[in-house]
C-alpha cells in the first residue's frame, strides 16, 4: 500500500495543484483513464470545501490530502480541522446568515462529489472532518516483449 500525502495552506489557489497531483497519482495507481476527469473534479470539490470550512472558521492549519493506493482500489482522503458541533435549533443565533450560507455551500459540494464518486464516506466531529472517496483500479499490465 503506497500513500502520497499533501498538506497545503487553506487558500483557493492551492486546490488546482491538489487536483493535478491527485490525477497523476490516480493514473499511476491504475484508475481507468475514462474516470480521471471525475477524480480531478471530485478532488477539486473536496479541497474547495475544506478550504472554505477553514476560511469560514478562521483556521490557518493546512488542509490534508492523502492519496492511497491499495491492492484493488485507489482512495483519496481530504481532511480539515473545522470543528462541527450540533447547535440547539432553538438557541438564539444558532443559525445565523453566515452559518446557513456555509452550510448550504457544504451540502452543495457534497452533492456534487456524491454525483461523481460511487463510494464516498464523510465523517466529522469537534476536531474536524474527513471525506474519503474510493475508485476501483485495474491491475497494472506491463508490455510483453515480442516473441522471436
Amino acid at each position: 500500500m503506497a500513500t502520497v500525502e499533501l498538506r497545503f495552506s487553506p487558500l483557493p489557489e492551492h486546490v488546482r495543484t491538489a487536483r493535478l497531483v491527485a490525477a497523476a497519482v490516480a493514473r499511476r495507481a491504475g484508475v481507468d483513464e475514462a474516470v480521471l476527469d471525475e477524480v480531478r473534479l471530485a478532488v477539486g470539490e473536496a479541497c474547495t470545501r475544506a478550504v472554505g470550512l477553514h476560511q469560514s472558521s478562521s483556521i490557518q492549519a493546512p488542509v490534508r490530502v492523502a492519496l492511497i493506493e491499495e491492492e484493488k482500489q485507489f482512495s483519496i482522503e481530504v481532511g480539515d480541522e473545522a470543528p462541527r458541533t450540533v447547535a440547539d435549533p432553538g438557541a438564539p443565533g444558532a443559525h445565523g446568515a453566515e452559518e446557513l450560507e456555509a452550510e448550504g455551500e457544504d451540502e452543495m459540494g457534497l452533492a456534487v462529489i456524491s454525483g461523481l464518486v460511487d463510494d464516498v464516506e464523510v465523517t466529522a466531529d469537534e476536531s474536524g472532518g474527513l471525506l474519503r472517496m474510493t475508485w476501483p483500479t485495474a491491475p497494472l499490465t506491463l508490455p510483453q516483449p515480442p516473441l522471436p
